[in-house]
Parts: structure tokens; sequence; C-alpha cells
């Protein structure tokens, strides 16, 4: 059981666990995940670490099928500028290898900004802690549990 599922389970929320067979040479998890389970790649959310400026790392969850805006993570934090954490310290902080990087249950709690697309779906997917492995639950239980803030940060 992973820290993140861990937390879920803490804080009763509902959700569901799927589980795939990660391909081992597939750098691209997210939309693996999203092929292997069938699912629609604007409902499945990749989880990214980005460093403000001055000095902060933030999460960022938005679709797979997107790209990441950091021009409105800046404006999301009210910083002048963002860009994309080190690999080695987003595993680091996290606790969690990339491409099973969760949202939930990180070493260190980090301010979270959830893109407003999540909200168009009843449940979406997120890493559920390590490859292979998804979280299917309500967008308002990733914010709350999360307290997240929610701006629409990808191009």
């Amino acid at each position: 059981m992973t820290p993140a599922i861990k937390l879920l389970k803490k804080k009763k929320c509902n959700f569901k666990i799927h589980k795939y067979e990660h391909d081992p040479s597939c750098t691209n998890f997210g939309q693996e995940a999203a092929q292997k389970l069938g699912l629609d790649e604007n409902q499945v959310f990749k989880t990214l670490l980005v460093e403000l400026v001055p000095k902060e790392l933030v999460v960022c969850v938005i679709p797979v099928s997107k790209q990441l805006n950091l021009k409105e993570v800046a404006t999301a934090f009210k910083v002048k500028k963002a860009v994309m954490a080190n690999k080695d310290e987003a595993q680091k902080v996290t606790g969690y290898l990339l491409g099973g990087i969760s949202p939930f249950g990180q070493k260190k709690r980090l301010k979270t900004v959830v893109n407003n697309s999540a909200f168009n779906y009843g449940t979406i997917y997120v890493s559920g802690g390590k490859r292979g492995l998804d979280i299917e639950l309500n967008p308002e239980d990733l914010k709350v549990i999360l307290e997240a803030i929610c701006f629409n940060i990808i191009t």
C-alpha cells in the first residue's frame, strides 16, 4: 500500500484503484496509463513539480494530454516566474519515483494547483504512488484533501 492510498483511506475518501502492467521502456507514463486503462487522456492527470521563484516547490495536476503553462502557474501562485523542478529534487521531496509521483501522500506537503478541466468529470485518475497504479476519485475530493487551488495552467 502506497502512502497515497494510506492517506486517502485515512481521510475516508471514496476512490478506486486501477492497476496495469507498466512497460519499463515507456517514459510517457501518463499516456501509458490512459492507453492501458482504456481512458480518455483528458480525464487522466499527471503530477508535475514546479519551482517558483523565489525558491519554493509546488505541485501541478494537469491532464496527460496537455502541456503545462509555466506563466500561468506563476500567475496562479502570484510570483514572477516558475520553472520545472529538477527531477532528482522532485523524487527526493515527494518520496516517489518519476512516473509514479502521486499528488497524495508526499513526504512534504506542498501547495497544489489543479487544472480547472478536472471539474469537467465526475471522476479523474491520478497516480497512486508507483508506476502501473492509478487512483480514480472525484476531483472535488482531490481539491479538498490537498487544499488545492484551481486555475487554468495548461497551454
